[in-house]
Formats: structure tokens, sequence, C-alpha cells
């Protein structure tokens, strides 16, 4: 009996889940304790948990559950799961991609013959069109890269070992990165974009981190038990971005801009306005006030609202604004002459 012969022998004896000795695997197999000792070692290596308990009464046997019986499904079911996969790898960046690839290596291996004709036909019969690009709120958009993979690995690790991770995060508004510690909860995906949620250990807040903005990730020793009550549905519909703006609020400088009911009503729907703060005035409008002052993104915002639009903060703005759309409406003047 060859060593492969000898190993697949061990296996099958190790499946039955009652704990079996080195000397009685050497008896049956007519070798010594070394040459067991090395064929353990080898099925561990490839990735097979089998458990160890030393003493007397100690010895080897298979991590309970890891053998599962063959999957089958139907013809619908298969269709449903190559629907999922394809919806999945759609993104270009996943958590733990090298694992999905070989997980859904592993399960086609263990459908019936019947319906790899249907797999070799996913790509031809499954199409999911990709979210489009958003040019309005174009500083969502990122370009996955290798730091990015790596936050997202990093953090389910850490997830699923229930370890605290240590990275660090670049906050646009602050321009230089900063260390944080986080026990992680769960992580969320929206539009094209990763986002991490966990407990920030330094301010006891969950917060919620965009992957492709953390670097240098690691899982540490510390243990934490995640809170029973918590579930990442309950950051779902914007409630995150909701949760943050109010932070943001409380963290930095905010602006302020006079609109129309209307106009409050429009940027209600959206995506990302819709959670901002809104407040009637007396002179029947709305004060809208964002968590930012960059020039570009107010800018912007504004000369799609057009002339029932004020910008009141920040003042320093104003005058920049006003000779920016004059500029413009001069040159629509001379454009209209000219015709």
């Amino acid at each position: 009996m060859n060593a492969i012969e000898r190993a697949l022998g061990i296996l099958l004896l190790l499946t039955g889940g009652k704990l079996v000795s080195a000397t009685t695997l050497a008896d049956r197999f007519e070798v010594s304790l070394r040459t067991i000792y090395r064929d353990i070692d080898r099925l561990l290596a490839l990735g097979i948990p089998i458990d160890a308990e030393r003493g007397a009464e100690g010895g080897y046997r298979l991590a309970k559950d890891y053998l599962q019986p063959p999957v089958a499904l139907t013809r619908d079911e298969t269709a449903a799961l190559l629907t999922a996969l394809a919806l999945v790898k759609g993104s270009q960046i996943l958590p733990l991609a090298d694992d999905l690839q070989a997980a859904e290596q592993k399960l086609v291996a263990s459908l019936p013959k019947a319906v790899h004709a249907l797999l070799a036909q996913a790509d031809r019969i499954i199409g999911i069109e990709p979210v489009p690009d958003d040019i309005f709120h174009s500083q969502t958009k990122a370009k996955p890269k290798a730091s990015w993979q790596q936050a997202l690995d990093g953090f389910m690790r850490g997830l699923l070992e229930k370890r605290r991770v240590r990275f660090q995060h670049i906050n646009p508004s602050r321009g230089e990165p900063r260390m944080h510690d986080v026990e992680p909860f769960g992580i969320l995906y929206d539009r094209n974009l990763w986002y991490l949620a966990g407990r920030a250990v330094d301010t006891d807040e969950i917060k919620i981190y965009r992957a492709d903005r953390v670097a240098e990730i690691e899982v540490s020793g510390f243990r934490f038990t995640p809170p029973k009550d918590f579930s990442i549905q309950s950051l779902l519909g914007g409630a995150w971005l909701s949760q943050a703006m109010r932070r943001w609020e409380r963290e930095g400088p905010s602006s302020r801009i006079k609109i129309s009911h209307e106009h409050a009503r429009t940027l209600g729907a959206d995506w990302y306005y819709r959670h901002a703060a809104f407040a009637p005035t007396d002179d029947n409008k709305v004060i809208i006030s964002v968590p930012t002052v960059k020039r570009d993104q107010l800018f912007k915002l504004i000369r799609w609202l057009g002339p029932e639009a004020e910008l009141i903060e920040p003042t320093d703005l104003r005058e920049e604004l006003a000779n920016e759309l004059k500029a413009m409406a001069l040159r629509h003047e001379d454009a209209e002459a000219r015709t």
C-alpha cells in the first residue's frame, strides 16, 4: 500500500466521529507510528480538518460535518444558483475571492453530469448589467486595486475569527490617513463599492469604512464577542449613510443652501442628498445642510438646482460662485448676440 492509498484509508477510518489512536492506525496499516504521524501531517497540509486529542484516551478524528452528502439540485435550482453566482461575480472586487472560486469549482464537481451542459451555457444565457457611472456623484467611484481586495479579505477574516482588525483609513476631508482599531460586524455592497461595518474601539461607535480607502490591514490577536442584536440589515436602505452624515456634521464643517420646496422633493428622492438635513424657512423655502465645504461639489449642485438656489454658507464661497455664474451668463449672452 502506497502513501496515497494509506492516507485515503486513514481518512475513511476517521469519519466515524470516534477518536482513533495513532497506535490503532499503525497496527491497521502495518507501519510505524512515525509513518502515521507523517500521514496525518500530509492530510493537515492539504487542508483536511483533523482534530487531535492528547493523552491515554486521545487520538484523531475528522472534524464534524467536513464530509457533506452529494449535492442534489434540480435544473431550476441550478439555474437559480448560476444566476446568483453571476450577479456576485459581476463585482470586480469580492470578499475572499480566491475562496469563492475554489468553492465554485468544488460545487460544480459535485453536481450531477446532467446539469454540466447548463453550467457551460451560463455566460450565454445569464447577463448582469453593471451599475452605470453616476456622473453627478462622481466622488463615489473607485477603481479596483490590490489594496482594496486585501482590505476586504482582512476584514472578512477578522469577522469570521471574531478578532479585531487594525488598519489605516484615508478620509478625504482630513487628507492624512489615521489608524483604526475595529471589531468587524459585517460588510455591505452599495453602488459598486464595498463598505466595512464595525465598532470603532476608540469611540465605541459603529462606523462604516469604504474598503477602497483602507490600507495596511491586519488581524490582531484581540478577540471580541459580536453583539447578538446587530444585523447588517439595519444599515441597508441608506441607513448607514444617514448615520454617517450625522457624524460628519458633528465632526466637520457643513454647507447650507436655500432651495425651493420642489427642489427639496427632488433631492429627497436622490440616493445621497435625501440623507442630508432639511429645514423649512420663514420665507417658504427650505435649507439643506450638506456635510461638506468642497467647492466643486457645491458649485455642481447649485448649477444643477438653477437660479432658485442660494448658497448661504460658507460665505467665503458666495462671491466666487457669483463670479462664475456671471461669466457663464456673459458667454450665453454673447452667443445669443452673435446669432
